[in-house]
């Protein structure tokens, strides 16, 4: 009821009733005029959010008054009060309480008995102590009819709401609203300015960093805060090693981790240069669950975007894991596209950085570390640098050499050194003579002598010479023979321990490998003796050197076999997997070898490899007038047996359970059966290592391997029907995937014949 009609009711005159009503008319447009007033004087939201509050509360004469505005992103309603010197913001969902209803709705609402309004939200009064008699609350709406929020009032001072309340307060918001629309669009502005403002500076700063481990860690942690995510990677791509590498804080050192360029969901990004939203990582089969169960951390979700540089080239991806309170959204992804895109530049610089550095370091590592005698010289023959080897070889002090003459040093009968080494800075040729003796600081030696011309990089100009002396002792020719039959890194550390012992006889845990070729009978039978020859020469250089790449040991050749050892004679800590990337080196190097045979209508070949790890006899074994080193044991028999088990797998590459619980790489692998090998009685698990497979030779990989375990789950069970369904699926994704075809042959043989007994899904091999 208004006022107006209360007053008629009353019995006051019609004329008095209406100077009432242009005096109440006359006072509204005062306070509407003040409204406008106040709010225009009013440059900032909060100012006017208390100048409407205080207004409507004075105007309405009630305790409270709550001004909400809307915020489209979050879906709350949000009002801002005054504590001491701050603004606390209250933000409730624009869907809950009666607020809520106002807003969504557009209607007005009075109530004088909130507690029965199935709308009203109690659990306010409760928390506050406050108790709500009577409300009005109003949307505030723009002159074009846009909502953006509500104005609530509680508990009118004397008596109850009217409606006259309701329009007065609907007709201040909706003079305000345009004020308030304004200044949202003017804080919003702000606070995107603000954010920019605060992102340039961070690039900045970042940008100024040349420490690549000091630059990861900073684009790390701001990653993580600015995403706010549990955890964020930065991978830069090696293009030496075709790795993607990162830099982590581990105590007070700084570790560095490797992963292949295609593993994983940073190497299919980097690879595809596309980005990755993954909402549930155990949900996507490209997921490797693997480090997290070396770690104990849970990935709930993945977002991975390529680092591109200028010209377009992946130089890297940026990994963000475990968005805290959801998924990584479309938003978080572009800031981490334009975060990234600002920052490939100071990543780039700082790599390029960080590789000249390591490139000096590695430049005079290896002059201290290497086993020739070097000494540099000026121009003037004096001396510049002198190497550890080089002061061990003449016995003297390297220090004690710096800055003399040479002349000076050398004896009566090794004078023609310094007209060598004039002849060589004339001819700017190098010049090599070998078993020279030469006298140098009272010490005589016999070594092998290179003199080399040191010359400035943009031209001609002589920057002095260079000695390279190599000893001539008992010790580098027993150095150079061994060299043939394993890694010069090997021979070196035997030499420098009492390699008696170690040739004597050891027992120690190592890696053996076996290898074979296929094929090779056809061979022999087109090419002839010489062909033959020529073709296992060019095959073994090739295989040999994957393995002294990886510090393998060559044991021997058995005809077109090869038999070598990680481990022995000197041990490293990751043997196994050096015996697992030498077998992968093996098979890529010789796909490509047959891709160069085939252009030029030479037969090709293709091989099998087999790999255990157990504890093996070492020494020198023979007759006394001939004598092998090499290993013995039934770890060796058995890395045989599972070499010549690739054949009956359609494998290329065998490993025993015992290499494979010793790898500490990520590696592609599928666990194939349980086998008791010939002369064994106790079956072996064997794994197949797929690494050396691209999504060419190998389509869908991933999803293959994880189809085939559930296969051989039930196998193993004696599932056949579930198993071959499995193993069907690997085939439907793969039909070159021969190995499940070999299942669903034994599957369907077991199932029209069952095993009698327990079974227990061990396979008895009858062959070699």
């Amino acid at each position: 009821m208004s006022i107006v009609t209360s007053l008629a009711d009353a019995g006051i005159s019609p004329a008095r009733i209406r100077r009432m009503r242009k005096d109440a008319a006359l006072r509204r447009a005062h306070v509407l005029l003040e409204v406008s007033q106040r709010c225009a004087a009013i440059g900032n939201l909060d100012g006017v959010l208390n100048q409407l509050v205080e207004l409507t509360t004075r105007e309405l004469a009630c305790e409270r008054g709550t001004l909400f505005l809307n915020d489209d992103a979050r879906g709350e309603l949000y009002s801002r009060v005054a504590q001491g010197g701050l603004n606390r913001e209250i933000r409730i969902l624009n869907s809950t309480g009666i607020a809520g209803h106002v807003f969504q709705t557009g209607e007005w609402v009075l109530s004088d008995d909130p507690y029965s309004d199935p709308r009203f939200n109690s659990s306010v009064d409760q928390r506050t102590g406050y108790r709500t008699r009577n409300i009005v609350c109003v949307p505030v709406r723009t002159m074009a009819g846009e909502s953006i929020g509500v104005m609530q009032c509680l508990n009118k001072i004397d008596g109850e709401f009217s409606e006259d309340d309701l329009s007065l307060l609907a007709e201040m918001t909706s003079q305000a609203a345009i004020v308030l629309r304004s200044l949202q669009y003017v804080e919003q502005i702000d606070r995107i300015r603000l954010k920019e403002m605060s992102f340039l500076e961070l690039v900045s700063d970042i940008n100024s960093e040349f420490d690549l481990s000091r630059l990861l860690g900073r684009v790390v942690r701001e990653t993580t805060q600015m995403l706010s995510a549990e955890r964020a990677t930065i991978f830069l791509h090696d293009t030496v090693t075709d790795t993607l590498f990162s830099r982590v804080t581990a105590g007070g050192d700084i570790a560095e981790i490797r992963i292949p360029s295609h593993a994983g969901i940073a190497g299919t990004v980097f690879t595809s240069g596309a980005s990755m939203n993954i909402p549930y990582a155990y949900a996507d089969l490209r997921f490797n669950p693997a480090f997290d169960k070396q770690t104990g951390f849970f990935t709930r979700s993945i977002l991975c975007v390529p680092i591109v540089n200028k010209s377009g080239t992946v130089i890297g991806v940026t990994q963000v894991l475990n968005k805290i309170g959801g998924i990584f959204t479309d938003e978080d992804e572009q800031r981490l596209k334009a975060f990234t895109a600002q920052i490939a530049i100071a990543l780039e610089n700082s790599k390029l950085f960080d590789d000249v550095q390591r490139v000096k370091n590695y430049n005079e590592s290896m002059l201290q570390s290497m086993s020739n005698g070097v000494l540099t010289l000026d121009p003037a023959g004096a001396i510049v640098t002198c190497n550890a080897a080089a002061a061990r070889i003449w016995e003297c002090d390297a220090d004690a050499l710096s800055g003399r003459l040479l002349a000076d040093l050398l004896g009566e009968d090794s004078a023609w050194v310094m007209d060598r080494i004039a002849a060589v800075q004339a001819s700017h040729a190098s010049d090599l003579i070998p078993d020279a003796k030469v006298t140098l600081g009272g010490v005589e030696k016999s070594v092998n002598l290179a003199f080399m011309p040191l010359l400035a990089a943009e031209g001609d100009k002589d920057l002095g010479s260079m000695l390279m002396f190599e000893d001539i002792s008992i010790e580098k020719r027993m150095k150079s023979t061994m060299s043939r039959y394993m890694d010069p890194v090997i021979a070196a550390q035997m030499l420098d321990v009492d390699a008696l012992d170690l040739l004597g006889g050891v027992s120690a845990e190592a890696t053996i490998m076996f290898t074979d070729v296929r094929g090779f009978t056809t061979i022999t039978e087109e090419y002839g003796a010489q062909g033959t020859v020529s073709f296992l020469n060019d095959y073994f250089t090739m295989m040999v050197d994957c393995i002294t790449r990886e510090g393998g040991m060559l044991d021997k050749f058995i005809g077109d076999a090869i038999m070598a050892c990680f481990g022995l004679p000197m041990a490293h800590d990751d043997d196994p997997d050096r015996a697992a990337r030498a077998a992968v080196s093996m098979i890529r190097e010789l796909w490509e070898w047959n891709v160069g045979r085939r252009a030029r209508g030479l037969k090709t070949v293709d091989m099998g490899v087999g790999l255990n790890t157990d504890m093996v006899v070492s020494g020198n074994i023979g007759s006394p007038k001939r004598m092998d080193y090499t290993v013995i044991g039934d770890g060796v028999n058995l890395a045989s047996r599972l070499e010549s088990a690739c054949k009956a797998y359609s494998a290329r590459i065998l490993a025993s359970e015992s290499t494979v619980n010793k790898l500490r790489g990520t590696y592609r692998l599928r666990d194939i059966d349980l086998v008791v090998v010939k002369g064994k009685t106790q079956p072996v698990r064997v794994f197949e290592l797929l690494d050396y497979h691209d999504a060419a030779s190998f389509p869908n990989l991933g999803e293959v391997v994880g189809h085939f375990g559930d296969g051989i789950a039930a196998y193993r069970a004696a599932k056949w029907d579930a198993a071959i369904a499995r193993f069907e699926k690997c085939l439907a994704l793969n039909p070159a995937d021969t190995l499940s075809h070999t299942y669903i042959d034994r599957c369907r043989v077991l199932q029209a014949a069952p095993p009698v007994g327990e079974w227990d899904g061990v396979w008895v091999m009858k062959d070699k």
